[in-house]
């Protein structure tokens, strides 16, 4: 893994031509390092969700690089942006996205299925698995579909699979959104201590005290980041 998980230089966001034409993003430039925890921050409109659809590979830039674990995601095709966005990426969505079909052992199941690189993994990818469940304290909870799960634990769900794959980066958009206030601290707490362990991650959150958890919090505003704050304090799991 690059030391630098995420490098962004002078993003660009354009949708339109012309006179008409709106920028989402304008010039924006980041680093994340490997290990960081760090939220971002911004009113409705300012390019938060487009900077994450872009760092999670589902969107491209118009202009501006992206380098993601030292790849530079700008000169891939689909085919091959698919396997980078699975392979690098975990992500975890304000509405979980679980399939309902799917228990809990098979939702997370599901990302190692398209990697292949989880061909030659020690032991099933039930068993792996079952271990990511069971280290979100849902190891009692495996074949539970997700309407019989509240949803703290959906999310806890969604928090396992987004480790299925041993993603280069946790991006958690919105993660605590449908969640109660003791639900979403628990779930901060989970992240806290992903991050502790070594785990790298971005959160969106309109949240000041949330954000006020990550290790650096930046604010974007009108597509560009216009402040970058760093926590001094050590922050506890």
């Amino acid at each position: 893994m690059a030391e630098n998980v995420i490098e962004v230089h002078d993003l660009v966001k354009r949708y339109g031509e012309g006179e008409v034409a709106t920028y989402a993003l304008g010039g924006l430039s980041m680093i994340v390092r490997k290990g960081e925890f760090v939220a971002i921050m911004g009113p409705s409109g300012s390019g938060k969700s487009t900077l994450m659809n872009i760092l999670g590979c589902l969107d491209r830039p118009t202009s501006g690089s992206y380098r993601l674990d030292g790849i530079e995601v700008g000169k891939l095709n689909r085919s091959e942006l698919a396997v980078v966005r699975n392979e690098k990426v975990g992500f975890i969505f304000q509405s979980y996205n679980l399939l309902s079909r799917l228990t809990a052992l098979q939702n997370v199941l599901l990302p190692m299925m398209y990697d292949v690189r989880n061909q030659n993994r020690n032991g099933s990818h039930e068993a792996h698995a079952q271990m990511l469940l069971d280290s979100v304290g849902l190891g009692n909870r495996l074949h539970h579909f997700p309407n019989q799960l509240s949803g703290g634990q959906q999310q806890r769900v969604a928090i396992a699979r987004a480790l299925a794959n041993d993603p280069a980066i946790i991006l958690a958009d919105e993660p605590t959104g449908n969640l109660d206030s003791k639900s979403s601290q628990e779930l901060m707490t989970l992240l806290k201590l992903l991050h502790h362990q070594g785990a790298t991650i971005v959160m969106v959150t309109h949240g000041a005290d949330l954000a006020g958890q990550a290790e650096r919090i930046l604010h974007v505003s009108d597509g560009q980041i216009v402040d970058n704050a760093i926590r001094e304090e050590e922050i506890a799991p």
